[in-house]
């Protein structure tokens, strides 16, 4: 069933990236949920695996001296969807994790993996855009850090360099205190299928009940996940009334380079691009306490 040639594993860091080093064709796994599933199909024939997964440093969320959330690749969405810093701090990104696949898959799946794969439809990406998240990627050379948004390239294709691993993701304090937030997935099944459509929202509210900041992320909406600037501009300051939700929504369709697809016409996806992004914002109002009307 998988053509796998030669199997390794790592327990560090400096170990993997020595091995990456040395044998430059080596395929990551983690979890296996992504990989495994394109070995099945075809893809990597007689494919050279360096397993991580017992990389204990790799593992696990840390609220840093001052306030960034660290997060280990190797997480899984069900430890994601459970952590108490996760909860308490940024919730839409449990929300997120509990949306993705069955128990069974959360278990295993890595966030890590999920990002790694480039998939516009990975179920983290949209929230890990509004978030602002930062990678930190490390290779025998030396280590870089950047922006998620620069890190996706295209469909399927990440800016992980030759002989690189993804060692953390970072989210800094800014970035998440005083905000509150909603993702909603939607798809064709209720349950274990891949989103039509994933949009996160963020939103800081001001004295007056005036939105301060609005962040929107969003998720099959085009060839990568991608934000919406004129949205996000045209929100801050703006009063909490039916025309402002309107007029985001409107905006965050013009930042969309939705296709069609046998899940969904272009059309259709622009649709629930502004209908459901009207609906995340009045959620993540609501909960911070905003009238969240529409």
């Amino acid at each position: 069933m998988y053509d796998i040639q030669e199997y390794l594993t790592a327990t560090t860091v400096e170990e993997a990236t020595a091995l990456l080093a040395a044998h430059p064709d080596l395929t990551i796994i983690a979890g296996g949920t992504d990989v495994l599933i394109k070995m099945h199909h075809g893809q990597g024939a007689k494919a050279r695996l360096l397993s991580i997964r017992g990389i204990q440093s790799l593992q696990g969320v840390r609220l840093l001296a001052d306030g960034t959330i660290s997060i280990g690749p190797l997480t899984t969405f069900s430890r994601l969807a459970t952590d108490p810093v996760i909860q308490e701090h940024i919730p839409i990104l449990a929300e997120a994790a509990l949306s993705l696949g069955g128990p069974q898959i959360r278990n295993v799946a890595t966030i890590g993996g999920n990002i790694c794969n480039g998939a516009t439809s990975a179920d983290s990406a949209a929230t890990l855009f509004a978030l602002n998240a930062r990678l930190k990627l490390e290779s025998s050379q030396g280590e870089r850090v950047i922006p998620i948004q620069d890190f996706y390239l295209g469909p399927g294709r990440v800016d992980l360099q030759a002989g690189e691993l993804l060692t953390a993701l970072s989210i800094a304090p800014e970035d998440y205190r005083g905000y509150s937030g909603r993702y909603i997935k939607f798809s064709q099944r209720r349950a274990m299928d891949i989103a039509t459509l994933g949009v996160a929202v963020l939103c800081r509210l001001e004295a007056g009940g005036l939105l301060a900041d609005v962040r929107i992320g969003l998720g099959v909406a085009g060839p990568a996940p991608l934000r919406c600037p004129p949205a996000e501009e045209y929100a801050r300051g703006q009063k909490i009334t039916p025309e402002t939700f309107a007029a985001i929504g409107r905006l965050a369709v013009s930042s969309t380079r939705a296709r069609t697809s046998w899940r969904a016409s272009r059309e259709y996806r622009e649709h629930l691009v502004g209908e459901l992004t009207r609906r995340a914002l009045a959620d993540a109002i609501a909960r911070a306490g905003g009238p969240g009307s529409i």
